[in-house]
């Protein structure tokens, strides 16, 4: 089966090179010429384990990539939108790029086709998608909702094994078109559930807006720990073992970034304004988010007496673990926060400090931030260390090390993954999210 997919960015490439790899001949679209020769190259744009290689593995027998859309989708039996939809200033997505493909596809269309929306949109895009079409073509073209679920870090082996295959169509014939195209992922277990356009669109926001909203309510929870003396860290597991519960997404931290959560709690809220229905939880949980970062600004002020003329070493920048992606991060977040209370940043991070130095430069905080290579070099003239993505390099360093480098012997844990006892043995004060502190200076 041969299929195109418009837009090379993080979805559409993830689902490009990863259809290639079951065999399926795939040709990726993008109007950036200098993308393409990259990815020609095996060069990919965005940091995403195992994708670079699956890409120059399938590259040019399977997987090919195009600048002109109509020879592109000339064959092709499905064809999927995978272009972005940024949010508006009322939060809402901007489906201009999404309905604008939709067109050119319908001018471009010389046979019958299954047009496909993977890029995540609100309810109703679908019957959108087909006024579109329907205007611009005679051909049978179905659209199909196909959302997807990919975590940044873990892209490829969440479209290689997924929970589920969610097919959102009214067509019998476009249900079986993509049920096939699926089956190589499908073998184990039948995993593909087919329901209606506007169900399958509404899953994406509510299955985002679920995981969002138990972050922020672990970290609710953390606020009371920290005023009456518990741990949220036992708390967790108290409440994980709960099956109806489960222990996913029940970690405290610094809150939650990227490009998902934020986007798609902001797009929930405003298509339940749309229909008059006010999305308190929604709304609730992104209100929520905010606080965590506040709230550690405050601690790390308190407990080092001020942070005018205060160093801060910041381990990790990326929103989370092995990405590059620092959109909404809370490390930036909290740079902007130092940088209004007189403090500079020593930064590092295994893999964003480029895309974090593009981001600081736009946000006019850059000039307080020293980049270094490795965490050490981060600590050198620091006060203290504040941990603020939980790459696995983190997890266990030479505290003896630290002790000996930090000014004001405080660490400050933004993801708990130290072990506040240890902290404490060598001479360190530890500060966690919803944890009691330890060490020395402590009061």
């Amino acid at each position: 089966m041969k299929i195109a997919v418009i837009g090379s960015g993080y979805v559409g490439l993830v689902a490009g090179a990863c259809f290639a790899d079951s065999g399926t001949t795939v040709v990726c679209v993008d109007r950036d010429e200098r993308k393409l020769a990259a990815l020609e190259k095996g060069e990919v744009p965005f940091y995403e384990p195992r994708l670079a290689d699956i890409v120059k593995k399938n590259w040019p027998e399977r997987l090919t990539f195009s600048s002109d859309l109509a020879s592109a989708i000339d064959g092709a039996k499905v064809v999927f939108i995978a272009v972005g939809t940024p949010p508006q200033e009322d939060g809402s997505a901007d489906l201009s790029h999404v309905l604008t493909v939709a067109e050119q596809v319908a001018k471009a269309a010389k046979h019958d086709l299954v047009l496909v929306t993977k890029s995540t949109v609100p309810v109703g895009t679908n019957m959108r998608v087909r006024q579109v079409v329907q205007k611009h073509t005679t051909h049978k073209i179905d659209v199909v909702s196909n959302p997807e679920f990919l975590k940044e870090g873990d892209a490829v082996n969440d479209f290689f094994k997924p929970d589920r295959i969610v097919i959102g169509t009214d067509s019998d014939h476009a249900f079986e078109v993509m049920a096939r195209l699926y089956a190589p992922f499908n073998r184990q277990q039948n995993r593909v559930i087919r329901m209606s356009p506007q169900s399958a669109e509404i899953v994406k926001y509510a299955a985002n807006a679920m995981l969002a909203t138990k972050i922020s309510f672990m970290n609710e929870i953390a606020r009371i720990c920290d005023a009456t003396g518990g741990d949220v860290e036992d708390v967790r597991i108290g409440i994980g073992t709960d099956k109806r519960i489960g222990t996913h997404f029940l970690y405290a931290g610094l809150g939650f970034g990227g490009s998902c959560f934020p986007k798609d709690l902001r797009a929930l809220v405003n298509t339940g304004n749309e229909l008059g229905i006010s999305m308190r939880v929604a709304e609730a949980a992104t209100q929520a988010n905010l606080i965590p970062v506040k709230t550690m600004v405050s601690h790390m002020e308190r407990d080092l007496g001020g942070l005018d003329g205060k160093v801060i070493a910041i381990w990790g920048l990326a929103f989370k673990p092995r990405t590059d992606d620092v959109r909404e991060a809370p490390a930036l977040r909290i740079i902007a926060e130092l940088k209004q209370r007189g403090a500079t940043v020593r930064a590092t991070d295994p893999q964003a400090m480029g895309t974090a130095l593009e981001k600081l430069k736009a946000s006019y905080t850059a000039d307080i931030v020293t980049m270094c290579n490795t965490p050490f070099e981060a600590c050198e003239g620091a006060d203290a260390l504040l941990i603020a993505t939980e790459w696995n390099e983190y997890r266990n360093p030479d505290l003896e090390r630290l002790a000996s480098m930090l000014k004001k012997k405080w660490i400050f844990d933004g993801r708990n993954v130290l072990v506040p006892a240890a902290v404490a043995e060598v001479g360190l004060n530890y500060r966690g999210i919803g944890r009691p502190a330890v060490g020395p200076d402590v009061k």
